[in-house]
């Protein structure tokens, strides 16, 4: 089963395009959870609320967490960005298809 330390450590693998050091070390990753089923749920704030590659970095973290064994989804949640309302509808996008 896929735990929660798991998720950060592939999260780990994701930088911040700007600075080059990780979204969790840069303390962008919040609310993580995983449930039993290995359905994950997590947010990125951004350190500005004008960021540029939020969504890039977003895209890149729902990849890496969802390469791991026995995860089943990946929801990204983006929040306290001026755009953050299409930047999930984007996200969501992604899953269909």
């Amino acid at each position: 089963m896929v735990t929660k330390e798991d998720v950060l450590k592939a999260l780990k693998t994701v930088a911040d395009p700007h600075m080059g050091i990780s979204i969790v070390d840069m303390g962008l990753v919040r609310d993580v959870e995983v449930d039993e089923e290995g359905n994950v749920k997590f947010k990125i704030i951004p350190t500005n609320p004008a960021c540029m590659s939020v969504l890039g970095m977003a895209f890149q973290a729902k990849d890496a967490v969802k390469s791991l064994e026995g995860v089943k989804s990946v929801e990204v949640v983006v929040e306290g960005h001026m755009m953050e309302k299409e930047i999930n509808e984007m996200l969501k996008e992604k899953d269909k298809e």
